[in-house]
This record gives C-alpha cells, structure tokens and sequence, in this order.
C-alpha cells in the first residue's frame, strides 16, 4: 500500500469499487468517522481532492469536553501528540484580572491535525486522491464517478465537505443562510515566545458594546504564541482593513490592560480572517446519503462548540445508526431520517445554533432588554473582582492569636 505521507504528488491509492460507506471530504468530520468504522471493520474509502490538507484557518483550540469526545471514540492516543495542552488561563473583564481558570485546553494548528489524522488512518481505510464529478444516489446503492473515471459503489454515501458547494449542488441540497456575516474570525502569532510570556494562556474579553469584540483568547502552539479574535465585523469594514494593517496599534488600544503581558501584541504573522455565516440545509432527506458537520449544519466558532458538534455526528453514526442501517438491505429516505431525527444530534445542533446567536446579542445588541443583561452580569463581575481584592487587603490574624 503506498504511503499517505508526502505531497499531493503522491501516487493515489486505488479506490475499492464496492464499499459499505464512501465518505467524501477528509477533514475532521470525514477522516475521523473513516477511521472509527475501520476500525470496527466497515469497508470504507474517503475520497479527497488533496492528499495534503492545505494550511487552512479554522478551528485551533478544544477544551476538555470535546477531548472527552475524542477518548470516547478510541481516537485521543491519535489526536494527543498533535497538540499542544495547557492549563491554568487567565481570564480578564472589564478591563481588569478576573480569574485563573484551571481547566484543561488543547491548542494546534488545523492543516497539521487533519494531515496526522489522515496519516494515522488505518491501514485498511484508503484515502482516495480523486475529485467527486458525478453522483448518483438511490435507495439501494450509491456511484459516485471520480475525475479520473474511477466508479465506486457504497451503500451508504456521507458527504462530510465542509464549506464546499460542489458535491451538495450536485446532489441537489440547498444551503440556506440564517445569519450571513454573523461573526469575524481573526488569527495571528505573537512574537513574544511562551517562555517569556506571563500568561501561559489568556482570555481579555471586549469591554464596549461599540467595539464589537467578543474576547482575544492568547495560547500556545508548540514553541510560539498564538492569537484568536472573535469580533462582529465583516471583512469589508474599515475596522477590519485597520486591524489587519497595524494589529498591534489596534490592540493596545482596546486591551491595554494585557498588552505589556503579552510582548505589547507585536504580531509575527500576517493576520488570517474568516468570516462566518449561520446556515443550514434544506432537502437533505433522501435515499442513500447523509451530511453531517458542516456540510449540514454551521455555527459560530465564538462560543468553542463547532468541533464538539462534529464529533457528536461522527459518535452518533458510528455508535448507533450506520450499523443499525446496514443490519437490513436498502438505505431509504426514511432510514437516514433517523439521524437527522436523533435527539443526541438534534440537541447538539439546535444548542450550537443557540449560543452562537446568543453570543453575539450579549456583545452587541443595543436594545433595552440586552443593556440590562449586560448591566445586571457586569455589575455581578464587578462585585466579585471588588470581593476578591477585599480579601487580599484582609490583614491575616498572626498564630495563636484569638
């Protein structure tokens, strides 16, 4: 079998032509079902157009709820030694020290995390090199014809392609956007190195609704310092424009109260943005095939749930519906109608879609109702920072004293 390692270059492996499940997209959602059902012994190929996943800016940190998700899909002794894990984060509000959280986060570098999953498939799980140019879907059996003329048959298709359009156009499923331009994604290094960093990961939260700054969350990734954004801005606005211009400028102003903490902000990288829209699908439900990640459903990377949702789809098929489904002959509408019917999943999509509006109408929204909830969380923060200062003035009572 050749390698998986190397550039796209790479010769591709063959595709098997008669599989119980082809999966197309091998990011997180696809390479990490294909290896769960390899390894419970499903013939499975997934099909990429690249061998190598490209440097992509997405998702670049977890906390400990979505490990928990890897471990108990057998998948954390893969996913560990491709990130970084840290604790104890210093959280700032209201421009002042509010807490330490000591919880457990894992940062990487996507590309880097999809390419070792992909390296870490199983042996018997191909990654087919091959773009997707006709689908053909049924409620006995699915054929997807590749570039090079390859057919693969599967009884099951799970279209896993993120953002990309391709394959759902020609399949007939149509995204429907909730909230376009709903939130900024802003990522960069910081040239200060961790070791010389006072925080080994903060979290600065915007203090004005005016700024439209939902928090900077500052972390590691092996020997530099990364920075996260997430603000309510387009990338079209003078502000965005101004921010990817001089960074640094941009964030000692808004948060001075971390910027000597953290080397003044000067940045090492040019800034990546990615903007987010809130969409869904509409006509989804037919024979032979599912979405599932982003291909069904996308949310707000502000509130950290994205990942967690994924691997949710991933756990909920692979546990439960894909080997109910491939007990009994045929893959009818109705039979995938359970998945998008599963309550696991349903709560797990509809929470996501939840907090990612919410989390943008706490920041930003200017109505009566959501300056008294700002004001009614603000004044409790503010009671609680006064309340621990108070304590650390409290002169402490000597030994042996009354």
């Amino acid at each position: 079998m050749t390698s998986r390692k190397g550039s796209d270059m790479t010769p591709a492996e063959p595709a098997p032509a008669e599989v119980d499940v082809a999966i197309i997209g091998a990011g997180m959602a696809g390479t990490t079902l294909a290896t769960v059902l390899g390894n419970a012994g499903r013939k499975v190929t997934l099909i990429d157009p690249h061998r190598v996943h490209h440097d992509e800016f997405r998702a670049e940190k977890i906390g400990a709820n979505q490990m928990q998700l890897f471990e108990k899909l057998g998948l954390d002794k893969m996913v560990m030694p491709l990130v970084t894990p840290f604790t104890d984060v210093d959280v700032f509000r209201l421009g002042q020290f509010f807490a330490r959280e000591k919880k457990w986060e894992y940062a990487f570098s996507y590309g880097a995390l999809i390419n070792g999953l992909r390296d870490a498939l199983p042996s018997q799980v191909p990654l087919t090199v091959g773009k997707v140019t006709e689908v053909s879907t049924g409620p006995d059996r699915q054929r997807l014809v590749l570039a090079d003329g390859t057919v693969i048959n599967a009884r099951l298709l799970v279209v896993a392609t993120g953002y990309s359009e391709l394959v759902r156009r020609a399949i007939g499923v149509e995204r429907i956007e909730l909230s376009k331009a709903h939130s900024l994604s802003m990522g960069f290094d910081l040239a200060v190195a961790p070791r010389d960093c006072t925080y080994r990961a903060v979290t600065c939260y915007g203090k004005r609704a005016s700024d439209r700054v939902a928090y900077l969350t500052v972390f590691p990734i092996g020997d530099r310092m990364r920075a996260n954004m997430f603000v309510y801005r387009t990338v079209a606005e003078q502000w965005t424009r101004d921010f990817r211009a001089d960074p640094q400028k941009m964030l000692c102003e808004l948060m001075p109260e971390i910027s000597a903490q953290c080397g003044n902000f000067e940045v090492a990288s040019p800034v990546e943005v990615r903007q987010v829209n809130l969409t869904t699908t509409q006509g989804h439900r037919r024979d032979g095939v599912v979405f599932i990640g982003d291909a069904f459903v996308t949310t707000c990377p502000t509130p950290g749930v994205g990942i967690g949702r994924v691997m949710i789809d991933v756990d909920q098929l692979h546990s439960v519906h894909i080997p109910r489904w491939l007990e009994t002959p045929g893959m009818a509408a109705d039979k995938i109608g359970a998945f998008y019917d599963d309550p696991v999943k349903v709560a797990s999509d509809e929470e996501g879609m939840r907090v990612s509006v919410y989390a943008k109408q706490i920041t930003t929204e200017t109505g009566l109702e959501w300056r008294v909830r700002r004001l009614r969380n603000n004044t409790a923060r503010q009671l609680m920072i006064i309340g621990r200062k108070m304590r650390h003035l409290r002169p402490r009572r000597e030994p042996g004293m009354a």
